[in-house]
């Protein structure tokens, strides 16, 4: 790298470290939440924790200040604009880790390392060696389609990998790991989490009945388009895995792209009032807790 390029990355890095990381505008709680349905919160980027009829789950948990390399208490690597809505240590015991990828966005060495309980991990294939030594129960790499029942201390749960449009590699010479998305079911109930995606078909994710949420991706597409689809094109996924309630993540966390901060969500609004897709928004803000009761399907949202 040219002398100049690594003093101005320097600087730059230097700068961003003196800006504040405001807080996030709700804070869950999630002892309070009900074992008898589905409730969770975005915790920011692409970390969704649920509680699934009891079942912990977290979903590519990155929770540090920045995410990237880390160079002993350094990382080299965006910082964050708002800090999680919770933090390593206010988790629960996790169950269920999906992970998706292995871009450093999405898998965080650091906060892997400090998940509360022993999870069983997840992951997209070509994963576990980032894993070694990790404190989890098992893990469990699949493939495309594949399936896997997990069995964990409140209970099974089905988790299915789905094909996503997007790319693996860690660094760059690692090309050959696995990228995906996942539906986990328990209870004759299905949701899914989308982790990255460019516009796709979405149409096989649900397999024949409703997914009762999806989160999905719809942040930094300029000018990455052909690896992140855009709001318009989250809309119209959500509408072929036939989502009833739809969590749209990847956004407002890291600037990772040129659009503004706040665009991506302004768009995903007006382009899901505007289409017949059933899907519903469960939640826009980082922290925000939703709720889908099993009686009526009818999403609710709180904030605390």
């Amino acid at each position: 790298m040219p002398p100049l390029r690594v003093v101005r990355l320097l600087t730059r890095f230097a700068l961003e470290g003196l800006r504040p990381i405001a807080p996030a505008p709700h804070h869950p709680e999630p002892a309070r939440w009900s074992d008898a349905g589905i409730t969770g919160a975005w915790l920011g980027h692409s970390t969704l924790l649920l509680n699934f009829f009891g079942l912990w789950v977290v979903t590519d948990p990155v929770l540090a200040a920045r995410c990237g390399l880390r160079f002993g208490p350094f990382t080299i690597g965006p910082k964050r604009r708002i800090r999680p809505a919770l933090t390593v240590r206010q988790l629960p015991a996790i169950d269920l880790l999906l992970l998706s990828h292995a871009h450093m966005d999405h898998l965080d060495l650091w906060t892997l390392r400090r998940l509360p309980g022993r999870p069983h991990a997840v992951t997209a294939a070509g994963i576990r060696d980032l894993l070694a030594g990790m404190p989890f129960s098992g893990v469990t790499e699949l493939a495309w389609d594949q399936s896997s029942n997990i069995e964990t201390p409140h209970g099974p749960v089905l988790v299915t990998a789905r094909q996503v449009a997007h790319w693996g590699a860690r660094m760059r010479t690692d090309d050959w790991r696995g990228y995906c998305g996942f539906v986990i079911e328990r209870n004759h109930r299905k949701i899914g989490f989308a982790g990255d995606s460019a516009r796709t078909s979405f149409s096989h994710w649900a397999n024949g009945s409703d997914l009762d949420l999806l989160a999905i991706p719809i942040g930094a597409y300029n000018p990455w388009i052909a690896a992140h689809c855009n709001p318009e094109e989250a809309v119209e996924m959500a509408a072929e895995a036939r989502a009833r309630f739809l969590l749209p993540i990847h956004h407002s966390t890291f600037q990772l792209s040129v659009e503004p901060m706040d665009e991506p969500i302004a768009r995903f609004r007006a382009a899901l009032g505007a289409s017949r897709s059933p899907a519903r928004i469960a939640g826009s803000e980082i922290g925000q807790t939703f709720s889908i009761p099993l009686g009526t399907l009818a999403g609710s949202r709180e904030s605390s």
